[in-house]
């Protein structure tokens, strides 16, 4: 059996904390041959679509063998989890791999899901989960949106790992010139909603998997950031879920399965959701090493019972 991993360049990767590599040890560990490439990698030829990819040993991090190109229905299985931003480059890649999912190969995530679901976007479908919403670029809109829940924060909507992400009160000072160079002077839009205080206390990321909840983390703000990103020096802890989390999970669960969301990161603030990250969820590392299970493990075998 083999598996395609399309990521950033593997030399990049930190295994010690990256999840990609937890996944591509725990498909070695299952004796699936590992390949990797870049989404610049993929080509067409007529009707087929291939990959210029290199074999890789993963354990231990990492070997490389002989760079081949291989038509991407060789593959049992593709992993897309190039890291956002979700530009033209990434979108292109998902139709060329979509290519090779009409060809019967398994593409974790669907790639047409993961142009419709937006990480921050997303999470939209189920507004009756979240914090008071808003996405606009009208200025006086989101000022008035400000103005109503006194404290906000500010979300690019093609940001990763707390990037951009910004809080503001209805009377900060220069608000309105902050919304103006967010929103590039009202041509893009941006979500903000009302400020969840009890950040302080967490952000829960959820991996759900083929519909189940396998694994959480807890993530602590650090050194007085309101953001409590792993990429922002958050603090991971471990956790378990609540009631309510537990049904956030039940809701979003048989409609990520529908569409072909197999592997999902989504985060909880109080028992609201924040959340749906679809491109390439992270935790993996952080959740196995605070709970000693091989949650990575879990992930392939969960997989291989649908291939």
């Amino acid at each position: 059996m083999k598996f395609l991993f399309v990521i950033d360049p593997i030399k990049n990767i930190n295994s010690i904390k990256d999840s990609s590599a937890a996944l591509m040890q725990a498909s070695a560990r299952k004796n699936i041959e590992v390949w990797t490439c870049t989404p610049q990698d993929l080509e067409a030829r007529g009707d087929e679509v291939w990959a210029s990819s290199i074999r890789a040993q993963v354990d231990p991090w990492v070997s490389l063998e002989e760079n081949e190109c291989i038509p991407l229905a060789q593959f049992d299985c593709i992993w897309m989890r190039k890291d956002p931003p979700v530009n033209e480059g990434y979108l292109y890649a998902t139709h060329l791999l979509e290519v090779a999912e009409r060809k019967g190969v398994k593409v974790i995530n669907k790639p047409s899901s993961l142009r419709a679901w937006n990480e921050k976007l997303g999470a939209l479908r189920y507004s009756h989960l979240m914090a008071p919403t808003i996405v606009a670029s009208k200025v006086k809109d989101l000022i008035s949106f400000a103005k109503i829940n006194e404290e906000v924060v500010i979300k690019p909507l093609g940001g990763k790992g707390g990037q951009g992400v910004i809080r503001l009160t209805k009377n900060s000072p220069g608000i309105k010139a902050m919304i103006e160079l967010i929103t590039s002077q009202e041509a893009l839009p941006v979500m903000m909603q009302k400020f969840i205080p009890e950040v302080k206390e967490g952000d829960k990321r959820i991996i759900i998997v083929n519909g189940e909840p396998i694994g959480s983390i807890n993530r602590i703000p650090q050194g007085g950031d309101f953001r409590s990103n792993l990429a922002m020096g958050g603090k991971a802890e471990k956790t378990t879920l609540t009631a309510k989390e537990i049904s956030i999970c039940s809701e979003l669960s048989q409609h990520f399965k529908n569409e072909g969301l197999f592997f999902v990161g989504i985060d909880v603030i109080n028992g609201m959701l924040s959340e749906i990250n679809v491109t390439s969820p992270t935790g993996l590392r952080e959740i196995e090493n605070l709970s000693n299970k091989s949650v990575s493990d879990q992930v392939i075998v969960k997989l291989l019972e649908i291939i």
